[in-house]
């Protein structure tokens, strides 16, 4: 508990620290903003050396040993499973809500122009997929070193240290609205949900724990199933790459509550539906025995 305790303090301490600073220097608008969000990533890890520091607990288990022997369905899974999970999430909102499809890309091309770029309907097009093939294929290894600065304090550390003391259910729904309210400072400044919706900007904030249960029911899955950090970095990677193709393709006023994006209930009905089958799994006692919990 007491490892916990200076954990979380330090994420949670550094981590809005430097969001509020962000926040009173033009928010996510400034011209470094993307920057030092990045860099904000690697907050939990840095914490988590910090506290193995302070309590002299060493770096035994640390999470980063890839253990591919037996696993390999799970690497696969987590480099393939969130892309096309945000696809089939998109194309669910447009088969509902056509009038927001778009495959002329109109507003991108709107946008190349505003940014005197020379815009054409096969470079637009070239353009989309190329991203889409750079997001599914190299997205996770591309992003993979800030997802790991998130990941070996979230499902390398947290969660393990919670699974000491509750069930495997439990650790991961209060690692998910942890990890979900991490996030709060950078929802108030617009990020994911904007800032033209009621309760403003509670329930973003409140949309993002959500968020942070069942897309952390997935990574907690595979941290646990593997014993290792890794694939839910390739997961994180996977998810961050291709969360805004839908953009590309989009036309209109849409609810980013609702979709395409999938931090949207139908955008992200796809891995709603994964994370809901993972916490299931979790509660298995193959899945949830304690041995498995503690990544090596």
């Amino acid at each position: 508990m007491k490892r916990l305790f200076i954990f979380l303090g330090l994420t949670f301490v550094l981590t809005w620290i430097v969001e509020f600073t962000l926040m009173a220097n033009g928010g996510l608008s400034g011209p470094y903003a993307y920057i030092v969000l990045a860099g904000i990533m690697f907050i939990p890890a840095l914490s988590v050396v910090i506290t193995r520091l302070i309590t002299k607990e060493g770096f035994k288990n640390f999470g980063l040993k890839p253990r591919f022997k037996g696993h390999i369905r799970y690497y696969v899974t987590a480099w393939f499973a969130p892309s096309l999970l945000i696809v089939c999430g998109a194309l669910f909102y447009f088969l509902i809500s056509p009038s927001h499809f778009d495959l002329t890309m109109s507003n991108m091309f709107q946008l190349y122009r505003a940014q005197g770029a020379d815009a054409t309907q096969s470079t637009l097009m070239a353009s989309f997929l190329a991203q889409v093939v750079v997001g599914l294929l190299f997205g996770p290894l591309l992003n993979i070193i800030t997802t790991l600065g998130e990941e070996i304090g979230w499902r390398g550390y947290l969660l393990p240290k919670l699974m000491e003391m509750v069930s495997g259910r439990k650790a991961v729904a209060i690692s998910g609205a942890i990890w979900g309210l991490w996030h709060a400072p950078v929802i108030a400044m617009g990020y994911n949900y904007g800032f033209d919706y009621a309760f403003f900007p509670w329930g973003g904030i409140l949309a993002m724990i959500v968020f942070g249960f069942f897309a952390g029911s997935f990574l907690s899955y595979l941290a646990i199933r593997t014993k290792s950090v890794l694939p839910a970095a390739i997961a994180h990677g996977s998810l961050n790459g291709f969360a805004a193709i839908s953009v590309w393709v989009t036309i209109g006023q849409t609810s980013p509550f609702i979709g395409p994006l999938p931090v949207g209930i139908i955008g992200g009905f796809g891995l709603i539906v994964l994370g809901t089958v993972c916490f299931y799994l979790i509660g298995q006692p193959t899945a949830a025995a304690a041995s498995d919990a503690n990544p090596s």
